[in-house]
């Protein structure tokens, strides 16, 4: 019969939208005294193998880091589908030793692994990341620095977060940057309640 091949044709198509699943292992990562002193790794994987891989150190016990944000489509019966993305397309943080490493390489996830050598740096910055994403505010990609007035959020889910802050449109935006993937975060500001650094 031609419409139940059809049919199972276009249900095969369509990819089903997953709930929101944890993007950081331990859910304590970045809050530990030991967050800065153990090495971290910037792994770069294969085209949209950033949950896959993520799965996988899950599995394996491997502390890492996937920010995701977001992403409402409306659909064409006017419902709105909601799917969970990487803010950083392609990437994924691990805190881990060199076994640590040659274990994700196994996942077949990977495209290229950068050590990091400013832990510290780095564990700063993916703290504002995930205060800026947890705060319930839209964020979006910034995919590279604007100049801007170097400020800290003095009220609201952001306080206490430092960026830079712009002027787009005639909106205020915070501007959270990881220094070492030259990548960041940008937050709509409704009302801005600010003190410069």
């Amino acid at each position: 019969m031609p419409w139940m091949s059809m049919q199972i044709a276009s249900t095969a198509a369509v990819m089903p939208i997953l709930p929101r699943e944890p993007d950081i292992f331990p859910e304590d990562l970045l809050e530990t005294s030991e967050a800065a002193e153990k090495p971290w790794w910037v792994i770069y994987t294969l085209a949209r193998r950033e949950k896959a891989f993520f799965r996988k150190l899950r599995e394996m016990g491997i502390r890492h880091y996937c920010p995701l944000v977001p992403h409402r489509v409306k659909l064409g019966d006017g419902r709105i589908r909601t799917s969970w993305n990487p803010l950083f397309a392609g990437y994924v943080f691990l805190q881990g030793d060199d076994a640590d490493r040659q274990k994700a390489l196994t996942t077949n996830c990977v495209s290229r692994c950068l050590v990091v050598l400013d832990s510290e740096q780095l564990v700063q910055d993916l703290r504002r990341i995930r205060q800026a994403v947890e705060s319930g505010l839209p964020v979006t990609p910034q995919e590279k620095l604007e100049p801007g007035k170097p400020v800290r959020i003095r009220s609201g889910p952001l306080a206490g977060l430092e960026g830079v802050i712009v002027n787009r449109r005639g909106k205020h935006h915070l501007i959270v940057m990881v220094s070492f993937i030259q990548k960041g975060a940008s937050v709509e500001l409704d009302v801005v309640d600010v003190e410069p650094l």
